[in-house]
Formats: structure tokens, C-alpha cells, sequence
């Protein structure tokens, strides 16, 4: 690193490649967001590098003089005041088609694991009348005879449909603020969300955390689904009404649920869904593969590019 490089405060790590890429052209500052030290090296930094639990707001970059870019490695950008930015002329880039396929993925994981129980056995074989009664007993459901529903039909909405539908043989409903017929390559049929809820063996949640969209599937939306159906979020935990959620399960109103999100995260304690059967709880693991690490790290060269005052290839919309 040269001096005069400019300085750039990463505060929730990096994948090591693009890390390294960046310590050749800037001087990189590695600090947790929650460390004693952040703000004053926060006074000093032209550039950020955040994930998901640095809040960058308007009282948090009135301590930032002279920022000019923070970088979000990952989808979501809500926890960015990006008015408040822009207003401050600083540029927001972020990494919208990074982890997409990885969390497609991780969406048929849970569902194949509610569908179809596994009743694994590791340590010792069943003893052969169980493992009779096991066989003879356990049903499951096959995928291609159900409807999947998607809530938010952006990037891994679409991915999610995309496998459903030519993967599985799936029917596919969805939902989506936005006219999104015209991206989609599959076949699917936009319904309004009563219409959603109540014919989706398979709700899956896509959605952003928009203003409007805390506990959007809450007790009157958990009451519309099918007994037999079951729920999965990997979006925002903020959007579901976790509660709402334990209460539908223990009623025997709704199969089962599996949600890698929470509000707060990490869940507390005394977290509503815990001990409940047909409930897969994962802490925060959808998008943790190797390459889709790696591709939201690579938002440094979104970061370098506008310190170097270049266009970025992906700015925060």
C-alpha cells in the first residue's frame, strides 16, 4: 500500500481474496461495528464495507466527515439510510445477485427436510420392529404435487420459482408490488396475497423490509394458509410475526415452519418457536456458502471504483 491511499473501515469481515485486492489499493481498517474504537477511525474513513447488523443512519453519519461510499455486502440494504446518504453525497453499492442460487438452494433444503421426514439414525441401528414401524408409518409428500408460493418475486423469488417450476414440476403462485410477469422464464400466475396465503402448500418469503412490510405474515395472514401447509423465511425475520407463527404451529393451524431470520437476531432466549416440532430453525446460513461469500466481498471493486471517482456497476437503487 502506497500512502495517500484512501482508508477504508470494514466492520463486519470479508472473504479473504477480495480483502487482500483491497489492501493493495486502499488503506483497509478492520473494525467491528460495535467496538470502542469504530468511531474514530469512522471520522476518518472515505469508505465502508458493511454486511447485515452495522446501521448506517443519519446520526451514524453525522460521525463519518468524510465518507464518500459504503458498501454493502449482500442483498438487503435496509439497515442503510440511503436518502440520508445521498443527501450527505455519499454513494451506496451493495451485491443484489451475489447470493442469489445459494439461497434458491437453501429454500428446498427445508422444504424437502418438512416434506419428507428423514428420522436419521447415526450412533446405533433402529431395532428391526422399529425400523418396521418407521418404514411402514412415515409419508411424505412429493413436491410436484404441490404449489409454491412466493411473496416478493425479485431475484431469488424468481430463482426459487425458476427451480420449482422446471426443476419440480411445481405449480407456481406469487405475489409482488411490482408487474414482474415480463422477467419471469417459467411458468407462474400472479394472485393478490389473501389468494396466496390460502392456496400455497409451500409460502416462501422474498420480500424486502420496505416501509409497511413489519409483520407482514401475521396472525389474519397465518389464519388464511392451509393446515397442511408450510412456511419459510429467508428474507427479513422483521416481516414475520414470530408469535403469530408458534401459535398457528401449536394449534395444529399450520404443518410447519423453518426460518433462517429473526427480529432480533440472534432470536432471544424465549424465542416463540423453540422446542415446537415440524420447526427448522437455522441461524443466518442461506447465503454462507463459499462463492456467494466471495461475491458479496467483491463489492470492494464497487468501492474502489466511485473513491476513484468511476461509475460503479452496482449503486443502491
Amino acid at each position: 500500500m502506497q500512502s495517500g491511499n484512501p482508508i477504508v473501515l470494514v466492520s463486519e469481515g470479508s472473504d479473504a481474496t477480495p480483502l487482500q485486492w483491497l489492501r493493495e489499493c486502499a488503506d483497509v481498517r478492520e473494525v467491528a461495528y460495535d467496538a470502542p474504537e469504530f468511531a474514530a477511525h469512522l471520522a476518518e474513513a472515505q469508505g465502508l464495507i458493511v454486511r447485515t447488523y452495522t446501521r448506517v443512519t443519519d446520526a451514524f453519519l453525522q460521525n463519518a466527515p468524510k465518507l464518500k461510499v459504503v458498501g454493502r455486502g449482500g442483498v438487503g440494504i435496509e439497515n442503510i439510510d440511503v436518502g440520508a446518504c445521498r443527501r450527505r453525497g455519499i454513494e451506496v453499492v451493495y451485491t443484489p445477485d451475489a447470493n442469489t442460487l445459494a439461497v434458491g438452494d437453501f429454500v428446498f433444503g427445508y422444504a424437502v427436510q418438512l416434506l419428507r421426514p428423514w428420522c436419521f439414525f447415526k450412533d446405533a441401528a433402529y431395532a428391526p420392529a422399529e425400523f418396521k414401524r418407521i418404514r411402514a408409518s412415515v409419508r411424505g409428500r412429493q413436491l410436484n404435487e404441490l404449489t409454491i408460493g412466493i411473496l416478493g418475486m425479485g431475484r431469488v423469488g424468481r430463482r426459487v420459482g425458476r427451480i420449482a417450476a422446471n426443476g419440480y414440476g411445481m405449480k407456481v403462485i406469487y405475489n409482488d408490488v411490482l408487474d414482474v410477469h415480463d422477467q419471469l422464464d417459467f411458468p407462474a400466475t400472479r394472485v393478490d396475497k389473501p389468494a396466496l396465503y390460502a392456496h400455497a402448500d409451500i409460502l416462501t418469503l422474498h420480500v424486502t423490509m420496505l416501509a409497511g412490510n413489519e409483520k407482514l405474515i401475521d396472525r389474519t395472514a397465518l389464519a388464511m394458509m392451509k393446515p397442511d401447509a408450510i412456511l419459510i423465511n429467508t428474507s427479513r425475520g422483521e416481516v414475520l410475526d414470530a408469535h403469530a407463527l408458534a401459535e398457528a404451529i401449536r394449534d395444529k393451524k399450520l404443518y410447519g415452519a423453518a426460518l433462517d431470520v429473526y427480529w432480533p437476531e440472534p432470536p432471544p432466549a424465549d424465542f416463540p418457536l423453540l422446542g415446537l416440532d415440524n420447526v427448522l430453525l437455522t441461524p443466518h446460513l442461506a447465503a454462507r456458502t463459499g462463492t456467494a461469500l466471495a461475491n458479496m466481498s467483491w463489492m470492494v471493486k464497487d468501492v474502489m471504483k466511485v473513491l476513484r471517482g468511476e461509475k460503479p456497476e452496482h449503486p443502491a437503487p
